[in-house]
């Protein structure tokens, strides 16, 4: 059975990285969780807000919390407002339900969730997208 180990996590923050850098995005925050939901990594590139470590953490959380995708889970928002408002209050306001949160699939094992903040979400989420596929996995965005 696979499992995200901290070997993992990095080569999926590097990849994420070099991808901002590649697009020339605003400076990002990355944070990768295992399955369970414990912080594996999180780094924070030169010149990121104040905020976005929380932002990234809550996608990431988000996307693990609901099975999903965050984009399916903005999505979700959208059409379902009443019901996220409330999940989110039972997770304590730790959601953050706009795309930039990926599941991290080993076929149909869930090994995690990466969460970008710091760009647009659709820049977010292809950072993500890019981390775990050069890991050799596959990415839930929603």
């Amino acid at each position: 059975m696979a499992e995200l180990t901290l070997d993992i996590a990095r080569k999926i923050l590097d990849a994420a990285l070099a991808k901002g850098v590649e697009k020339k995005l605003k400076p990002l925050v990355i944070t990768i969780l295992d399955a369970r939901g414990c912080v594996k990594v999180t780094a924070a590139q030169d010149g990121t807000s104040l905020m976005r470590a929380e932002i990234a953490h809550g996608k990431a959380y988000g996307a693990l919390a609901m099975g999903m995708g965050s984009r399916a889970l903005f999505q979700r928002a959208q059409e379902q407002a009443y019901f996220v408002g409330a999940v989110n209050a039972l997770a304590q306001g730790r959601l953050v339900p706009v795309p930039g949160g990926v599941l991290i699939m080993d076929g149909t094992t869930l090994l995690g969730a990466v969460g970008v903040s710091g760009d647009t979400s659709d820049n977010d989420e292809a950072c993500a997208i890019a981390g775990i596929e050069a890991a050799g996995f596959k990415a839930n965005a929603g």
